[in-house]
């Protein structure tokens, strides 16, 4: 993370609204919740909020990460949601631009992750300690030095996708934390929360929420 904080001062994306649910297409560089001190303040929930002021957090996604955010209307709402994000019943598609050619072409990543804790908000992988976290990953065609992939995570540990990927030995383009050489040499972390499914709280059906990445 830079030292500077500029998020975009792009318009509020909104995907989906309804009496229960917000979902907004999240740009990267911006928190999902405010920092500590005012120069932290700006946030995907503030912004949310000053078009929904009953808008309530259920989840979070990186600041460098874009792509798909969920937001609970009623308290209700955020409880019923929560619960699907802690029991793992969502299911979340990611899409990513990695360096090097990533094969074979699937895969699953099942390495322990724990922060660590001199070098924090960074995460490594700790078979004695860490906590469970599981990713597939599948490719979806190679560019030159680079893959994109599609990843789904099976558990939401923090930075979860991005120290899998660097385990594969395929860093995540412009990662600030765990690229180094030309695969951090980029604009923004490619890295986009492209597809989310949940249970909708007011009658329990599947309901799919989708935004195209812009890299």
């Amino acid at each position: 993370m830079s030292d500077t904080y500029d998020p975009p001062k792009t318009p509020l994306d909104v995907l989906h609204e309804d009496a229960q649910v917000i979902v907004v297409n999240k740009p990267a560089g911006l928190l999902s919740v405010p920092g500590r001190g005012e120069h932290l303040a700006d946030c995907l929930l503030a912004r949310v909020q000053a078009a929904f002021p009953q808008a309530l957090l259920v989840h979070r996604l990186d600041r460098d990460t874009s792509g798909v955010m969920i937001f609970a209307q009623t308290p209700h709402a955020q409880r019923y949601l929560g619960q699907q994000f802690e029991n793992r019943q969502t299911r979340k598609t990611y899409v990513a631009r990695v360096w090097g050619r990533v094969e074979p072409k699937t895969g699953t990543v099942d390495l322990p992750l724990i922060v660590d804790w001199p070098n924090r908000p960074r995460q490594m992988v700790c078979h004695e300690t860490g906590k469970p976290a599981v990713t597939d990953w599948r490719v979806v065609r190679y560019d030159g030095d680079t893959t994109r992939v599609r990843l789904f995570p099976k558990t939401g540990r923090s930075h979860q996708l991005r120290v899998h990927m660097q385990a594969l030995g395929h860093p995540i383009l412009g990662d600030p934390f765990y690229a180094e050489g030309p695969a951090r040499d980029f604009p923004r972390l490619m890295l986009h929360s492209e597809e989310l499914r949940v249970k909708h709280p007011e009658d329990g059906i599947s309901m799919k929420f989708r935004a195209l990445p812009d890299f």
